[in-house]
């Protein structure tokens, strides 16, 4: 009697899991800033001269990046433990990571050099990571666990 195991993460695969830990890493520094702000007395001064739609974006980027933050650590969980999950909700968190790196381009004060650069590493891992998680007889393999 044999029993064939699930494939293990390897080949290809790192590269996303990669992906996923270096934005969960990059994520938890972000959120570790927004927290140092939140509960500096000077923030809350400087949040205080500010009108009410600026400090309502202020949270609102808040929420959603402790909201990005929540969803990579569960998707890194899942992504190790082989869930069937994964397959959707890792094309589901390119595409969030593709939107925010949109509403950066758009909003942020930056220069367009920095804009383009921080949008085109998200676009070029959705073009090539969504068909790969969503056609790889590989991935397949991989993530079958419930």
């Amino acid at each position: 009697m044999t029993t064939t195991s699930p494939v293990r993460i390897g080949g290809w695969l790192l590269a996303p899991l990669a992906w996923l830990l270096l934005t969960l890493f990059s994520t938890t520094l972000i959120n570790v800033f927004y927290a140092t702000a939140l509960f500096s007395a000077h923030s809350h001064q400087v949040l205080g001269t500010q009108s009410t739609g600026q400090v309502v974006l202020w949270y609102l980027s808040l929420v959603c990046a402790y909201a990005v933050w929540g969803y990579t650590l569960w998707l890194t969980v899942a992504f190790v433990k082989r869930r069937r999950i994964v397959r959707r909700h890792y094309v589901i968190w390119l595409l969030v990571t593709v939107l925010l790196a949109i509403k950066s381009f758009a909003f942020a004060p930056v220069s367009d050099d920095i804009a383009v650069r921080q949008l085109l590493f998200p676009l070029l891992a959705a073009a090539i990571l969504a068909p790969y998680f969503r056609h790889s007889a590989r991935v397949k393999q991989t993530f079958t666990r419930d």
